[in-house]
């Protein structure tokens, strides 16, 4: 008799040989050149439960350009496992063809000319298309949004949120799970969740004087689809106390915990659940950890790291699903539940082309509408690029080179440091950079650009603390992120040393010193988590600056030399 576990794998092969996992047809359009909605839409039926699932789209209600990373290290178990695989590796390991959709869509190797072929990516009008494409065909498919969705724009700052409530309530979404989201502050959060006409679940969201769940969220919410009941668990961003400012959401606390997650899982499935989801903002590897950890989970749809997966990963009986970031994909998972338990499945990653997708009509008016008070500040150009901008990447990006020159130019520091956060769109060589781009990349209610002296031992144990939220060999310790970006300094990390032995050969490039650890240095900086924090907002920074170079050009960044890999 074949076991469960056996039986997925099977239906993990199958789909890959049939088209309906992955990319189906469109990673194979090379030739052509060219694209239908049709075909990005394509889908084999299956089953009698459908899910969609869209996750950290960071506030981008137009289509943008986004390159994915070139630099994404895996450590421990996860060593050269997907999501930790990239560019030409990546292509070769799902099959895919050089110059096609699927290697622009995916991977980063040529991006400015592929971008220049294939256009831009995501519009929330877009991803309405495709969301009523799929109900279409599936009347009561679940649409599920994994969080970090009122943040990241101008628009989301200036009205504190509402201009993403108000699109993505007329996607109608059936639950979402937060992180960002806290950032606009515990009573805004309690105010926007009152209203919304769809569940906001977690958990792992607790009232931090009580230790108990917290009122304002539900761990989970049953759906009865297909035949099936369906239970949709929510796991919030586990470590927002760490990885955001704590004063701005005193009353809660977060955390994995997997042993309320299994005692949760063992209650909807002692309600009846046949099928359980759990709408996950814990990240790809803390994922997979807790899949090993808790039983009785059928479906993982894994956010906060913006991976972009053609295929679930599976673990145990488990299936894990990554839907990439910035409204640039959809994934559609097609499931046959029946006797009680998930017996196979179909999956599709779908990439939301904005020049093949025809926007739908009542979602961009709606958008335009949340725009037009602010189009005039949105659209004016402050500079020109010359340069690949992006920010992906374990170690350095391009536009967090450009903020740490800002810093050091209008801030007058030795040493600029830019916190190594994942959202915010690209821009290819020859765009204008308007107020919008660079508020896409710096928009945050905390984001004052401080001006200190810390020690060089200091600004070691920075750099060493924040390398072991992203390399340590266990998962639940890696809280986020990637490594703090530095500008006018240079240093050495060796990934595979234990805390506080990584970083090494801290150099000051403008002398070629070493860094002192017992001398004063002047260093600017972004996204402090202190309360209080003093200094202009860093968009303004950032402006003056590119206002005074007029066009940008950022120089290959050769300053971090990494080993242990």
């Amino acid at each position: 008799m074949i076991s469960r576990r056996d039986f997925l794998q099977v239906s993990m092969a199958a789909s890959a040989l049939v088209g309906a996992s992955g990319f189906g047809n469109w990673a194979r359009l090379a030739a052509q050149q060219s694209l239908t909605q049709d075909q990005l839409l394509q889908f084999d039926t299956f089953g009698n439960v459908s899910l969609i699932h869209v996750t950290d789209i960071h506030a981008q209600l137009k289509p943008i350009y986004f390159r994915e990373p070139e630099v994404n290290i895996g450590v421990g178990e996860n060593k050269g496992a997907v999501p930790h695989v990239t560019g030409a590796d990546f292509r070769k390991l799902y099959g895919i063809d050089d110059g096609s959709p699927s290697h622009y869509a995916l991977t980063y190797n040529d991006f400015s000319s592929l971008a220049q072929a294939y256009g831009k990516v995501g519009g929330l009008d877009r991803v309405a298309t495709v969301v009523n494409a799929i109900r279409a065909d599936r009347p009561d498919a679940i649409l599920l949004d994994g969080g970090d969705t009122w943040h990241g724009s101008y628009t989301c700052y200036q009205t504190a949120g509402q201009d993403m409530v108000n699109v993505m309530n007329a996607l109608k979404p059936d639950a979402m799970t937060f992180h960002w989201e806290f950032t606009l502050g515990s009573d805004r959060v309690r105010e926007i969740v009152g209203d919304l006409p769809f569940a906001a679940l977690g958990q792992n969201i607790f009232d931090a004087e009580w230790d108990e769940p917290a009122e304002d969220f539900a761990p989970y919410k049953f759906f009865e689809r297909g035949g099936a009941k369906i239970a949709v668990i929510g796991q919030a961003f586990p470590y927002m106390p760490i990885a955001n400012p704590r004063w701005m959401f005193p009353e809660y606390s977060f955390g994995i915990r997997d042993e309320h997650m299994q005692e949760v899982v063992d209650q909807v499935r002692s309600e009846g659940a046949d099928l359980v989801v759990v709408l996950s903002h814990n990240g790809f590897d803390v994922d997979k950890k807790m899949a090993g950890v808790v039983t009785g989970i059928d479906v993982i749809l894994s956010g906060h790291t913006h991976d972009a997966l053609p295929e679930p990963v599976l673990v145990g009986e488990t299936i894990i699903v990554a839907s990439g970031s910035n409204g640039k994909f959809v994934s559609r998972v097609d499931l046959d539940v029946r006797d009680g338990r998930m017996m196979g499945f179909r999956h599709k990653l779908i990439p939301i082309f904005s020049d093949v997708i025809e926007p739908d009509a009542e979602v961009a008016a709606l958008i335009d509408e949340q725009r037009a008070p602010f189009k005039d500040q949105l659209e004016e150009v402050i500079g020109q690029t010359d340069s690949l901008l992006y920010r992906r990447g374990n170690f350095n990006g391009s536009w967090d080179d450009l903020i740490c020159d800002a810093l050091l130019s209008e801030r007058e520091a030795d040493i600029a440091m830019s916190p190594g956060v994942r959202w915010g769109p690209s821009l290819i060589p020859g765009d204008n950079i308007t107020r919008e781009d660079i508020w896409n990349v710096t928009s945050m209610t905390y984001g004052k650009a401080y001006r200190s002296e810390m020690t060089g031992e200091f600004i070691k144990v920075i750099l060493e603390d924040v390398a072991d939220n992203i390399f340590n060999p266990d998962p639940y310790y890696q809280q986020g992120g990637d490594m703090v970006r530095i500008g006018g300094m240079g240093y050495r990390i060796d990934i595979s040393k234990p805390q506080g032995e990584r970083i090494s050969d801290m150099t000051l490039l403008k002398t070629g010193e070493a860094i002192d650890p017992a001398k004063n240095y002047v260093v600017a900086g972004w996204a402090s988590v202190n309360e209080g924090t003093e200094g202009p907002q860093i968009w303004d920074v950032v402006e003056s600056h590119i206002r005074k170079m007029g066009t940008v050009t950022v120089s290959e960044n050769n300053s971090v030399k990494v080993e242990g890999l």
